[in-house]
Formats: C-alpha cells, structure tokens, sequence
C-alpha cells in the first residue's frame, strides 16, 4: 500500500474543513487561506484552493467581497455565510467523534 497516497486522501479529506474554520476566524484572501495552512503543515497549492473555494460558493458556503489594494488589482476576499457556519458546526461534530472514535482505539493498542 502506497503511504503517501493514504496521506494525500486524509490531508484532502479535511481540507474543506479547514478553511472553513479559518474563515469562521475572520474573511481571507487566497494567498492568506494558503500562508495559514502551511503555517499549520498543510500544505495546498493554488491549482488545489481555487477550485475548493469556487465550489464551496457555488454550494452557498461562503461568498467573497472585493477590495480594493493598494497595490494592482482588487482582491477577492472569502467570508464564510451562515449555512457555511451550520456546514462548519455538522463538519466539528463528525470531526469529533472521528477524534474519540481513534482515541479510543489508540488507548487500546
């Protein structure tokens, strides 16, 4: 069995996840989305973010305002909506039963 396969599958499996707690923080523009994750050793690329955050709009997660920037263009910033924060809220639940569920199973070996 590959590893890093298994390892990519998990990392992707709770990418949603957490850009939604991120943006539950306070709005982000991608670069920023990005410079958090690796910050935390998750490691995502724009060719991965992009299309996550389009569909998470496209499915009434989040939703982006555009600001002006001092420097070039106007920048998009993503800002999560309420049935994001409802999403986020089922998303912490399942996370935390996953987290006892290994937990226990841990403590067992």
């Amino acid at each position: 069995m590959n590893s890093e396969n298994l390892k990519s599958q998990m990392r992707k499996g709770v990418l949603e996840y957490c850009i939604l707690l991120l943006l539950k923080r306070k709005r982000a523009y991608a670069s920023d989305i990005i410079g958090e994750l690796k910050k935390a050793h998750l490691i995502v690329v724009e060719g991965t973010l992009y299309p996550l955050l389009t569909r998470l709009k496209n499915d009434g997660l989040l939703t982006y305002e555009w600001e002006e920037s001092p420097q070039g263009p106007p920048r998009k910033y993503y800002v999560i909506t309420p049935d994001g924060e409802a999403f986020l809220s089922e998303l912490e639940e399942t996370w935390n039963s996953l987290n006892q569920t290994v937990s226990h199973l841990k403590e067992l070996s």
